[in-house]
């Protein structure tokens, strides 16, 4: 267990930073949170390399945890226009969060003995669309109704029509968050690599 605290205590500064940044926005279409958010994915892929899948999962898994607290913690901050983190933002996140990380995980084990970037690549962008889409989705679809109505009016912000990213045909504005935070996420992969060579190759040579 010793070995895997690091991933652990990474995995919950990311979700914690994460829960405290998206708060805080960056431009018209993102928040400071879309740029930490993604480094979950890496974490749990130098986890995977290095120490298998099952403990992957373990700081996956830890990671969810800590973004349950940060949730509850949100309900309880009330804001002008009600709980910092609304009921139905909080289980979006939850689901994406979950579903995403341990997607990335299995994919990430059916590539591991291909090239080295392919894993981490390709379990990344599959496991981002899956996050992005679950979570706007489940946030701010206006045809998920089953959170009622005080849910409801807390993100109906998102349901503003606005041109596509500012220059497209007029869509939900919580549409182009989601094609913004996916392109985020898009770029975090590529450039994720680096860190990712780096980091395994010192962590194999520690425990080799």
């Amino acid at each position: 267990m010793t070995r895997l605290l690091p991933g652990i205590l990474a995995m919950a500064i990311t979700v914690v930073a994460s829960n405290v940044l998206v708060q805080y926005l960056f431009g018209d279409w993102l928040t400071w949170g879309a740029f930490t958010y993604p480094i979950a994915f890496l974490i749990t892929d130098v986890m995977n390399r290095v120490y298998g899948v099952s403990a992957a999962r373990r700081v996956v898994f830890a990671g969810f945890i800590v973004g349950i607290i940060c949730s509850l913690i949100g309900s309880q901050i009330m804001l002008e226009y009600g709980p910092a983190v609304p009921l139905r933002i909080a289980v979006a996140s939850a689901i994406a969060f979950l579903t995403a990380q341990l997607l990335d995980v299995s994919i990430f084990d059916r590539l591991r003995e291909g090239q080295w970037w392919k894993a981490p690549l390709a379990s990344t962008l599959i496991g981002s669309i899956v996050d992005t889409t679950l979570f706007f989705t489940i946030a701010f679809a206006a045809f998920i109704t089953l959170f009622g109505t005080a849910n409801n009016d807390a993100i109906s912000w998102a349901w503003e029509g606005v041109p596509l990213l500012g220059q497209g045909p007029v869509l939900p504005l919580w549409v182009s968050l989601a094609i913004a935070d996916w392109g985020v996420k898009l770029a975090i992969a590529l450039i994720a690599l680096i860190p990712f060579r780096i980091i395994v190759g010192k962590l194999s040579h520690k425990i080799a």
